[in-house]
């Protein structure tokens, strides 16, 4: 997989801890990013699936059978 370099601004508070938690652990800064927004994706994945859900249950969507998925594919 390749990398992007990103710029980014930090409220200082934020930059000082990250700063003290990559001391700490002896781990450089854009690991602790990474981690820390890899962590943040799966939460905002579950928020996207409670919504979806939500969705579903008020009649604004509906969900597709698997049959009906396996047909459209034209995996039966």
């Amino acid at each position: 997989m390749g990398h992007v370099r990103l710029n980014i601004s930090l409220d200082e508070e934020i930059a000082k801890e990250l700063d003290d938690i990559a001391k700490e652990l002896g781990e450089k800064k854009s690991h602790i990013i990474r981690d820390a927004l890899m962590y943040y994706f799966d939460y905002l994945d579950i928020k996207i699936a409670e919504k979806r859900l939500k969705a579903v249950e008020e009649g604004k969507s509906e969900l597709i059978p698997f049959e009906e998925v396996k047909k459209q594919l034209g995996l039966d």
